[in-house]
């Protein structure tokens, strides 16, 4: 089986992750496919056993599934590039909390075995997009946000719901989510947890000045729309960490679900709610470790 590696050279476990992967390889009759960018980082004679690409998108069209290690950030970027050439993604977690990347370091070679049996399911994440008035549209796997650009001032921002005011903001900026990004920005400012298989998008307010201003859940398949008033602030648009320019005449996106969406592969046994209770601690009791 061809499968593509993707990660970032820069991260020192990443690397050692590959280079277990690479030690798999063979025996389990795997072909390992890489970018240049990756194979000039392993030492020899773990990069002659790769094939090399000049790009991620090459390497990602070249293996059947992508093998993406790394935080949520590796999965993220791999996700853009998977949404248009649908290979599906098998995150391992060299960062942080990683609910995306949830697979650990120590259980590679039963995962890798796994899906060469064919043993996982598929589980599909639909991305959000947002249109620019001027007919600009960009994609997020997991959330847009307005925030406020090179000033201490908090901004405006008009939200409205299939042509229906919602409220005038006044706050650091707005978050717009899809169930996938529940669990990253949204959820560090206050905003709701979302089963990641539900037809929904959460406006999270940041540090709004209203006290009484919440979250709010909304089905997604109608735009929600956000307006900057007055035009002349400073706003700074961003889709999963890629920043984006907005429109300077009349600064207004509709974001909604999109029709387009990645794999994500998940093994037998896996549970979404085994990796909040396992990133998030739930349930955990400091008295009961001994």
């Amino acid at each position: 089986m061809n499968l593509a590696l993707l990660l970032n050279p820069g991260n020192e476990i990443a690397i050692q992750t590959a280079l277990d992967i690479v030690t798999l390889a063979e025996p389990l009759g795997i072909t390992l496919h890489a970018s240049e960018r990756v194979c000039t980082t392993l030492p020899e004679p773990a990069a002659s056993r790769i094939i090399s690409h000049s790009s991620d998108s090459d390497t990602m069209s070249a293996g059947k599934i992508t093998v993406a290690i790394g935080g949520d950030g590796t999965i993220l970027k791999a996700a853009s590039i998977a949404r248009t050439i649908q290979r599906p993604l098998l995150g391992i977690n060299s960062g942080k909390l990683g609910f995306l990347a949830n697979i650990q370091r120590q259980n590679i070679e039963a995962a890798l075995r796994d899906v060469l049996k064919g043993s996982f399911q598929l589980d599909k994440r639909y991305f959000i997009e947002a249109t620019f008035n001027n007919g600009g549209i960009c994609y997020a796997l997991n959330e847009f946000v307005f925030s406020r650009k090179d000033t201490l001032s908090m901004i405006t921002l008009t939200a409205e719901y299939d042509g229906e005011l919602i409220n005038r903001y006044w706050a650091d900026g707005i978050i717009v989510s899809g169930p996938t990004g529940s669990t990253a920005y949204n959820l560090s400012t206050g905003g709701p947890i979302v089963f990641p298989q539900t037809d929904v998008i959460v406006l999270t307010p940041i540090n709004p000045h209203t006290l009484t201003t919440r979250p709010l859940v909304l089905p997604s398949r109608k735009n929600l729309t956000i307006k900057v008033e007055p035009i002349d602030q400073e706003v700074l648009f961003s889709g999963d960490g890629k920043n984006y320019i907005l429109p300077t005449k009349l600064p207004v996106v509709n974001i909604r679900q999109s029709e387009q969406f990645i794999k994500l592969i998940k093994l037998s046994g896996q549970s979404y709610f085994e990796t909040l209770r396992n990133k998030l601690m739930w349930g955990a009791d400091m008295r009961e470790i001994r």
